[in-house]
């Protein structure tokens, strides 16, 4: 076993991959105040809906599974408070927009009320409670099972690693986040069922479907940093 023979300072590749981590967080966040997706299919009497962040989202969970498996949970959760402070930085800015004057003919072509419905949603407290909670609770119980599991493995089977450990914390961000949404009058209750189902089959599906470029990923940065970190915790 492998770990850590660098400083952070040292690593080639830790900060492109924290900066895409941060980037797809926040634009996932933006995409779910912004639209809920249709499916047009029905499970069990539920019609299957999905928040706009769904289809990005997973791979916030990807990079950090590949954060944790190459630098070790120290570092990832170094990462998960970077996106955390972010989300926060870009909650202010939504929500101190939104008390501005608006621009005359701003207003009248697109309009604060349209600002509110989308952008303005991130700044509404119930929201940003929603996305902040679960996305603290699901990430950080997701890298430490997947940190946990690579010593009792021994780094062996990083699928079935990477798909446990997010089974586990995408249902708590998901069912978290919607719940809280619900509560707080973001989303409606009639459709909890359908956005809890739809969004943690989607986002479970596209996590197992890309398996092969967490491989591809995790293989090369070990490779290249020359570290792959076993937390003993």
């Amino acid at each position: 076993m492998q770990n850590n023979i660098s400083q952070p300072a040292s690593f080639r590749y830790l900060d492109v991959v924290a900066s895409f981590f941060v980037g797809i967080l926040i634009v996932s966040n933006v995409a779910s105040s912004a639209k809920i997706v249709d499916t047009g299919i029905v499970l069990f009497n539920i019609p299957l809906a999905f928040d706009g962040g769904t289809l990005l989202f997973p791979f916030v969970y990807i990079l950090g599974d590949v954060l944790t498996e190459v630098y070790g949970f120290k570092i990832a959760r170094r990462v998960i408070w970077t996106g955390f402070a972010a989300m926060a930085l870009t909650t202010l800015v939504f929500f101190t927009l939104g008390v501005m004057p608006a621009e005359a003919y701003w207003e009248e072509t697109a309009g604060s009320g349209a600002y509110d419905v989308i952008l303005g949603g991130m700044s509404y407290g119930g929201i940003v409670l929603a996305s902040l909670s679960a996305y603290l609770i699901g990430e950080f119980t997701n890298a430490a099972i997947l940190s946990r599991l690579k010593v009792k493995m021994k780094g062996r089977k990083l699928w079935v690693r990477t798909i446990g450990s997010s089974l586990v914390g995408q249902f708590l961000d998901t069912s978290i986040f919607i719940f809280i949404a619900s509560a707080a009058g973001v989303f409606p209750w009639e459709i909890f069922w359908s956005l809890v189902i739809t969004n943690y089959i989607l986002k479970c599906g596209i996590e197992a479907l890309v398996t092969p470029f967490t491989y591809l990923t995790s293989n090369f940065l070990k490779q290249k940093e020359g570290i792959d970190v076993y937390d003993n915790f």
